[in-house]
């Protein structure tokens, strides 16, 4: 494990984490001010999924891919290590299986139709980000390592799961087999899995490296700040993002916790990504946009920035780097 430094005090102020130079300052009263005047979108109840994954198999370890399970959860595959990130495998983003927000299209695949997992990759602590039966079922099938910000790991080792590393933004671990190494970076954003933990555990994003030149960054649940070029700046252009584009409406209670598809498009262009894949819409109606209007607000905004190389694969989609 590696060493925790101090808790910087940029993002901590000795008793709570923090967003540096951004404060999240929305609080019961913006929520219910929120919930007595949205104008919510209807959405479908179900929407049936049409792309198949492609997992690369053992004999394709050189090669990097990228599956996109829906919301926040992905299959990463590269260094010949298998990754899944914010794991939400089954019904609901929610603390109960009778209610919270349901999702409107399946997995793209299933628990018993994913490869082996080696690690599983944890940007913060929200529902629809560390769902615990998605977390035990990973770790009783495959007992992947868990890698976690600061303040996380207590909630996987109430379960049981012991094979945890938790980081603190910029430090970084190396997985087993030595060739893949997950760097904990930044992210603009709050914790809170009740009413009195908030800021009590850090939040994050993750950039994965195979050590070849192939890199991932999964940003987990962010709004736009300057942290993008910090890690450009830091830890070098990403082969591939992984952006969220959806939950954004309306703005002024969203924009700090989460980007819309320009910022997004903002951030695609901050990092130097070589391709970016759109993620965290489509799946569950958390906010008050159309389920297809982020897709829509994304292609207006790559054509406004003049800005390409952003993709919006399908639910159960695997998109592959290109050879060499």
């Amino acid at each position: 494990m590696p060493h925790l430094a101090p808790h910087q005090p940029e993002h901590h102020d000795g008793a709570r984490f923090r967003n540096p130079g951004k404060p999240f300052d929305k609080g019961l009263y913006e929520l219910l001010k929120w919930q007595l005047t949205r104008r919510r979108q209807r959405w479908p109840t179900h929407v049936t999924n049409t792309a198949q994954p492609r997992f690369l198999t053992p004999q394709q370890g050189d090669q990097l891919a990228a599956t996109w399970i829906g919301h926040a959860t992905w299959v990463l595959q590269l260094g010949g290590q298998t990754l899944v990130t914010d794991p939400l495998l089954f019904e609901r983003a929610s603390p109960v299986p009778w209610a919270g927000p349901k999702r409107v299209r399946d997995p793209g695949a299933s628990l018993a139709e994913l490869p082996r997992v080696d690690a599983v990759l944890l940007s913060h602590n929200h529902f629809d980000h560390l769902d615990l039966p998605s977390v035990v079922a990973l770790h009783r099938r495959d007992a992947p390592l868990f890698l976690v910000p600061l303040g996380n790991g207590k909630l996987l080792k109430k379960q049981g799961i012991d094979r945890v590393i938790e980081l603190d933004w910029w430090q970084t671990t190396t997985l087993p087999g030595g060739a893949v190494t997950a760097t904990l970076a930044p992210a603009l954003h709050w914790s809170a899995r009740s009413m009195t933990d908030h800021f009590a555990a850090l939040w994050g994003s993750w950039l994965a490296d195979d050590g070849l030149g192939r890199t991932v960054y999964f940003a987990g649940d962010t709004g736009y700040h300057s942290h993008f070029e910090q890690i450009r700046e830091r830890l070098g252009p990403p082969s591939v993002a992984l952006l969220p584009i959806g939950a954004y409406e309306p703005r002024w209670m969203m924009q700090y916790q989460h980007m819309n598809p320009d910022d997004a498009v903002r951030a695609h262009l901050d990092l130097g990504a070589r391709v970016s894949l759109a993620m965290h819409h489509a799946t569950f109606q958390l906010t008050d946009e159309a389920i297809d209007q982020p897709v829509r607000d994304l292609h207006a905004a790559l054509e406004r920035h003049a800005a390409s190389s952003f993709l919006t694969p399908e639910v159960g989609e695997t998109w592959r780097a290109p050879a060499g």
